[in-house]
């Protein structure tokens, strides 16, 4: 190669580095964030109506408690066995949801990214027959999104009548409320994002209320819509910083608080008038996972790029303990007075709630993105490539029950209800890609739930 050709050729690789640079570091676009704010007594009579949950249901992320437990649950734990698989259902698209288990339906959202659609689909509880498909967006997909992320990550919210989806569409969050026969009863554009990589964060329900998180670089915010009729209640800012979590509402410290982590710092506030409680600097910028509890302690993990778990009494808003472990994606468990993580990286630990002190550490193998959940005495957790590691909640030690594999990519979080495990997952036949939701349980107990 003649020197000038040499020359011309190191020039084209430096413009092409720095365009790449230039890319990564382009600032997003700014989102005009407009607070609404509403008197406590309108509050008042705004959220007055509490919702009409069936016993059972798992309703919205993290099932019926927001912690992802259900001890007073069984399964079988031999998946293999097909006695032991209800059902079986392919499903179209690609998503993270949750499978939402209401009455007689699981409800998911998904997307079809070749036609770039965004869908809420319902399947038949006894059968994984699908009953209703309803599209919801066309068109205008996000770009930046991360690989392990989706158009459909977000979990169904229910409220005893209504089903509440989320999705990023055209850059901006958009709240639908569907009946159970997948009719749509009102549909909100609640304000802007700008994505990093993409959106994650679930609805959550108070109440009269739908909450929802908007965490992003552009100009974050947290709002309540009045469930009944999409109108925003209250519309609060927050730090223009990409982070990942869904907001969850304890009652702590004797107050209902709502309460997420991300943007170096968990803050609580309260539901009612999204007005501020307190503040504590911890954690880190970026989060995934949902605040936990026990008793008027709360924790919350993360993340990106630092590292920690802090635990803080949501009375006083005071750090109790916080130490340098972290998940970023998988949230906490809490039970029976005792923490339990399975991080990113597959490994296990188990804290003492009170005082952070560490019972056991076990390295349980894999990569993880979904949360573990607690079914009975047995904690679940499943790995990116859908090995699920089952183990018992003991504070003295590590105890492995079973290893099960179903599909071979799984990064939703499993649901259960009537004593039988929701899974979906992805099987893979070369290039192609198919989804699959798994009834796990004893066939002999038929669930029935009003129509």
């Amino acid at each position: 190669m003649k020197s000038h050709q040499i020359k011309s050729f190191h020039y084209c690789i430096l413009l092409a580095a720095v365009c790449v640079l230039m890319e990564g570091c382009r600032k997003p676009p700014a989102v005009d964030v407009t607070e609404v704010s509403v008197s406590s007594d309108a509050a008042s009579t705004l959220t007055a109506a509490e919702p009409e949950i069936q016993t059972g249901d798992w309703a919205a992320w993290r099932g019926p408690n927001g912690d992802g437990t259900v001890p007073d649950q069984s399964i079988p734990l031999a998946w293999d066995q097909p006695k032991n698989i209800v059902w079986k259902t392919d499903i179209p698209g690609r998503g993270h949801s949750s499978p939402t288990i209401v009455e007689n339906l699981v409800v998911l959202a998904t997307a079809d990214e070749q036609s770039e659609v965004q869908s809420v689909l319902a399947l038949d509880r006894n059968t994984g027959d699908q009953i209703w498909k309803t599209d919801l967006h066309k068109g205008n997909f996000e770009q930046r999104m991360h690989d392990k992320n989706t158009q459909a990550t977000p979990t169904i919210a229910y409220d005893g009548t209504n089903l509440f989806a989320t999705f990023l569409n055209d850059k901006k969050i958009w709240v639908t409320a569907l009946d159970r026969k997948g009719q749509v009863v009102w549909q909100k554009n609640v304000g802007g994002f700008s994505a990093k990589f993409g959106y994650s964060a679930s609805p959550t329900i108070y109440k009269g209320l739908v909450i929802v998180a908007a965490d992003n670089p552009g100009g974050g915010w947290l709002a309540a819509l009045n469930r009944d009729t999409g109108e925003t209640v209250w519309l609060k800012k927050r730090p223009a910083i990409a982070t990942y979590a869904s907001p969850i509402v304890f009652d702590v410290g004797g107050r209902d608080q709502l309460i997420i982590a991300g943007c170096d710092q968990v803050v609580s506030y309260d539901p009612n008038t999204g007005e501020q409680i307190w503040s504590v600097d911890g954690t880190t910028e970026a989060c995934v996972g949902t605040v936990v509890r026990y008793g008027d302690l709360v924790y919350a993990t993360g993340g990106y790029p630092g590292q920690e778990t802090i635990c803080i009494d949501a009375g006083t808003g005071k750090v109790v303990w916080r130490n340098d472990k972290k998940s970023y994606v998988p949230s906490l468990l809490q039970y029976d007075g005792y923490l339990y993580v399975v991080d990113d990286s597959g490994i296990a630990i188990c804290w003492n709630a009170e005082t952070g002190e560490e019972q056991w550490k076990q390295r349980i193998g894999g990569n993880f993105s979904a949360s573990p959940i607690l079914v009975g005495k047995n904690i679940i957790a499943i790995d990116e490539s859908g090995k699920a590691t089952v183990f018992k909640a003991d504070p003295q030690g590590f105890e492995r029950v079973a290893e099960q594999q179903l599909g071979d990519e799984a990064f939703a979080t499993p649901s259960v209800s009537a004593n039988r495990l929701y899974l979906r997952v992805a099987q893979r036949d070369g290039d192609m890609r198919q989804e699959v939701l798994y009834c796990i349980g004893r066939p002999d107990a038929e669930v029935t739930q009003a129509e």
